[in-house]
């Protein structure tokens, strides 16, 4: 396949050619006409020249041939002129009295309703004119051919020729010059981004004028560069927290393992190390099922499926299941606005990840406040529906509230003491991403809100 450049070159080359083409055919054209024209006008002034001398002066036919030819100073090449009467059937004048055959052919060229005709026979022009006499009306007819128009013809074709060859010559040899010019900045953006590696993945594509197209194409080139950036930098982050939460209870339980191993103990001792053992699979197992959650969510997004789902029912059920896990959590459910019409609660969605979202945020709140209760408050709007989710455990700093949806990030400060894998914000965010909703975190002395929008599409 052929490159910009090349394309480039032959679209100029062939749009210019065109234009070329084009303006020499109508100078070619137009010449001929002007030349036609005014080789008729010098027709017309010898037929005019000859019925002067014929009828008005009434001169020999020797001596009228001898004063037409006086009149015009350039001879006409084959010229011809005879004079019929008013129904072109007697000629009453002949300028070569021994070949009359000739104009006889070109009587029906000559129209008897216009007073004057204009045609062309062979290489000849031919003109006829009308005109009256004392109440009795002649045919001029004069014919000759144009030896000098046709020779300037032929002579403005070989110029036309030869100019419009050296124009295409021109334009391919500049069209290639400025094709390379304007492709110049690409030729650097390539050169820039092959020197982009990911141990330099910070590095940028510079372009000095970002207000054209290529500048746009290098600023959208580089917004892709920083998702790539920001995607090579959590898979790092996502690689080593994951190897570090895994490797935790997998040395953990290889050691009590080890310890009971080395010596026999009593049954009592054997049922606390197996406890221990039960506990510390159960994180194990937790922590699994969550990377396969956040795993499925980000691998599946194209296919999960959408429905109908009613949000104030969901969170019922979530409620239920939390509590069925956890017996000590307080989970107090609220409804404000409740609308009359139930389609104010319904949104399409996937009911099991939704049900995975709050699930997730009564959980943090349990597990994060100080008596265990989260408060969850469900609010109706005409164009939204709002949930929020609270705590009154200890408050997020400000600095850590933008990496929280990070996968395996833990405020120091909030999370100390508590069991959990940062994974849990991570999943929420990316279900609430693929159902267009919206999460926003307050948190103060008094505790940490969690609160998700959803807006109502138009029925």
């Amino acid at each position: 396949m052929k490159n910009i450049r090349s394309r480039l070159t032959y679209q100029f080359i062939i749009l210019a050619t065109a234009i070329l083409l084009f303006f020499s055919f109508g100078v070619y054209f137009f010449s001929k006409l002007y030349l036609e024209k005014r080789f008729y006008k010098r027709l017309q002034d010898r037929a005019i020249t000859t019925t002067t001398l014929l009828f008005d002066i009434q001169a020999a036919d020797t001596t009228v041939l001898k004063l037409v030819n006086v009149s015009d100073k350039e001879l006409l090449t084959s010229e011809s002129i005879s004079v019929y009467n008013e129904a072109l059937e007697q000629f009453i004048f002949f300028t070569h009295p021994s070949d009359t055959s000739f104009h006889k052919k070109l009587l029906r060229l000559v129209s008897s309703t216009k007073p004057t005709a204009y045609t062309k026979y062979q290489d000849y022009q031919v003109l006829g004119i009308h005109f009256a006499n004392k109440g009795k009306g002649n045919w001029v007819i004069v014919s000759a051919i144009d030896i000098t128009g046709q020779g300037a013809l032929e002579d403005l074709k070989k110029i036309l020729i030869v100019m419009v060859g050296v124009g295409i010559l021109l334009l391919g040899i500049s069209g290639w010059i400025f094709a390379n010019r304007a492709l110049a900045p690409v030729s650097g953006v390539i050169r820039q981004v092959n020197q982009i590696f990911p141990r330099n993945v910070k590095k940028r594509v510079e372009y000095p004028n970002p207000d054209d197209e290529i500048g746009t194409l290098v600023a959208t080139f580089n917004q892709l560069l920083d998702r790539i950036e920001e995607a090579l930098v959590t898979q790092k982050m996502f690689i080593a927290n994951v190897s570090h939460e895994l490797k935790n209870p997998l040395t953990k339980i290889y050691s009590q393992i080890e310890v009971a191993l080395l010596q026999k103990r009593t049954p009592e001792a054997y049922e606390k190390s197996l406890k221990s053992l039960q506990e510390d699979t159960r994180t194990l197992t937790q922590l699994t099922n969550t990377l396969l959650n956040l795993a499925n969510v980000v691998a599946n997004a194209e296919n999960v499926k959408y429905t109908p789902i009613r949000l104030d029912e969901l969170l019922w059920e979530a409620k239920s299941q939390i509590q069925k896990w956890h017996e000590e959590y307080q989970i107090q459910l609220t409804f404000a606005n409740f609308p009359d019409d139930e389609n104010a609660l319904i949104i399409p969605g996937n009911e099991a990840s939704m049900k995975v979202v709050f699930m997730n945020l009564m959980d943090n709140a349990c597990k994060f406040s100080d008596n265990k209760t989260a408060i969850v408050n469900f609010v109706s709007l005409p164009a939204e529906i709002s949930i929020s989710f609270f705590n009154s455990g200890p408050a997020i700093p400000t600095r850590d509230i933008p990496y929280i949806f990070q996968p395996f990030y833990r405020s120091n400060a909030s999370a100390q003491g508590v069991q959990g894998h940062g994974v849990g914000l991570s999943i929420v965010s990316q279900i609430l991403r693929l159902h267009n909703g919206e999460i926003s975190v307050e948190s103060d002395t008094e505790g940490t809100t969690f609160t998700l929008s959803f807006s109502l599409q138009p029925s």
